[in-house]
């Protein structure tokens, strides 16, 4: 009976010292945020959990990185064509292809960039009166969170509402032989960015997003590189056509790309390892210095505990939420990567929105993640960018409509003539009876800025006619969109 007198009253203490908030964020990503910085502006008590870095995989892993090195990788894609357009370094009429890459300086901006956009979050943050608790957190009840810091101190908060933005991250390789190669010589997508010289061979497994943007980059700043892809096609989710032709450009950028291939082992060499890839003409080998994994993510539920709090996930682990954003635990919601692909952070921030109108506004709006039109860019140059539908996918939609495509080179833009840019294709997909736009691709140059124009007609339910009929500046990428659908069959 003393022994149950002293645990009840253990418990009380607990109970006594647990800090209550109105609203408990985990994670510091583009959805967790925003939401933090609108509950204390309201004046409601809010935590944002972080156990890494404030500001999420996008400032520091993702977007704000990785288009940091991108952009020296283009300008070492200039520097080499500069005698295309009649430019000449001092011995470029000598070596034409001679590019000197810092890697150091080239990394240095880089982290100097996420460093400045890292601490512009925080401060912003701390200036709306979040509290910040940096540490691991796993439910412990329904409404309860256990905060584990850097040293191991352990510390329970509870919340109204608690909010999951713990995001995913690179699946971990599985190959045969893996574990005998040199640690620094296996990369993910957040380990490449850190490397200190450019490999001599980058062997890239994976044909998706992030594959073919790091194969070009490290192709520009000087490694030779391979591409191992399962599908017959990169990029799987786009039409075959524009797939195949963003191949071409890649190889006419000098990777060498196997399609319908696989890793099947590798071992260690004297200069790096020897892969083996299985490829619809038998096996070959490959001699590579380093090997980056890009072929999937996992999402960031592992430590969590969700089965403390009821939370449900799918098979892949990420969590399972309506359209409302609600998990299957009352008053607990995930934003952002953590509910699944497709992981965009823009998505993210608009999950950010979709809370906001329904929980935080003075006039809430049931707004919902349904039917919304989704733009992306992937950031090869030239740029992939697509909104809405692909031709498929509104053939299989609405079967009974009459779907019409317009597919037309970029080498037909003036623009992109001028700037010496030409590669790449248009492509748009329209509902013939209504003139409006269902989808819209570009590969081109500023691909993404084309796109936009064309995601604000489907936004306004402005049938394309009017971006044919329309006065564009001359000589813009946008007055392409006068002759584009003069192609639509």
């Amino acid at each position: 009976m003393n022994a149950f007198k002293s645990k009840f009253r253990n418990f009380l203490s607990t109970m006594a010292t647990i800090e209550k908030y109105d609203a408990i964020i985990i994670g510091s990503g583009q959805s967790g945020n925003p939401l933090a910085i609108a509950y204390a502006k309201q004046g409601q008590k809010t935590a944002l959990v972080e156990r890494k870095h404030i500001a999420g995989c996008c400032v520091n892993e993702g977007c704000t990185p990785t288009k940091t090195l991108i952009a020296s990788g283009r300008v070492a894609y200039l520097t080499r064509r500069g005698q295309d357009f009649g430019i000449h370094t001092s011995d470029s009429k000598t070596s034409a292809n001679h590019v000197a890459v810092d890697m150091l300086k080239v990394r240095q901006r880089k982290r100097d960039i996420v460093s400045s956009f890292r601490a512009g979050s925080e401060s912003r943050l701390k200036a709306a009166g979040v509290h910040i608790l940096k540490g691991e957190a796993s439910f412990v009840g329904q409404k309860e969170l256990n905060i584990k810091d850097s040293t191991g101190k352990e510390n329970v908060i509870q919340g109204e509402k608690i909010y999951i933005n713990v995001g995913d991250r690179p699946a971990p390789p599985l190959l045969e032989g893996i574990s005998s190669l040199d640690p620094g010589r296996i990369l993910d997508s957040t380990s490449i960015q850190e490397l200190d010289e450019v490999p001599s061979h980058l062997v890239v497994i994976g044909g998706g997003y992030v594959g073919v943007e790091f194969a070009q980059l490290f192709r520009r700043l000087g490694a030779q590189v391979t591409v191992i892809h399962r599908g017959a096609h990169l990029l799987s989710r786009e039409d075959p056509e524009i797939a195949d032709l963003l191949a071409e450009v890649l190889q006419q950028d000098g990777l060498t790309i196997h399609m319908n291939s696989s890793a099947v082992r590798i071992a260690v060499s004297n200069n790096g390892f020897d892969l083996t890839v299985q490829t619809s003409n038998g096996n070959l080998t490959i001699a590579g210095t380093h090997i980056l994994f890009a072929a999937g993510r996992i999402p960031n539920t592992d430590t969590l505990k969700l089965e403390a709090a009821n939370i449900a996930v799918n098979k892949k682990g990420y969590i399972v939420t309506n359209e409302y954003l609600e998990t299957s635990s009352p008053s607990v919601f995930a934003i952002g990567d953590v509910k699944g692909p497709p992981a965009f952070t823009h998505l993210s921030y608009d999950d950010f929105r979709i809370i906001q109108s329904n929980i935080l506004s003075k006039s809430p709006a049931k707004l919902s993640i349904k039917d919304r039109i989704v733009p992306y860019v992937v950031y090869t140059d030239p740029q992939l960018a697509h909104v809405g539908l692909h031709e498929g996918e509104a053939r299989e939609k609405y079967p009974d409509r009459k779907i019409q495509t317009a597919k037309m080179p970029m080498g037909y833009v003036a623009r992109a003539l001028e700037t010496d840019e030409p590669r790449g294709m248009m492509k748009a997909v329209v509902d013939c009876n209504t003139g409006l736009i269902l989808g819209f691709t570009c590969l081109g140059l500023e691909g993404g800025e084309i796109m936009s124009i064309v995601q604000m007609a489907m936004i306004g339910n402005i049938p394309y006619e009017k971006l044919q009929n329309a006065i564009w500046a001359h000589p813009t990428l946008a007055e392409s969109l006068n002759n584009l659908w003069a192609f639509l069959e």
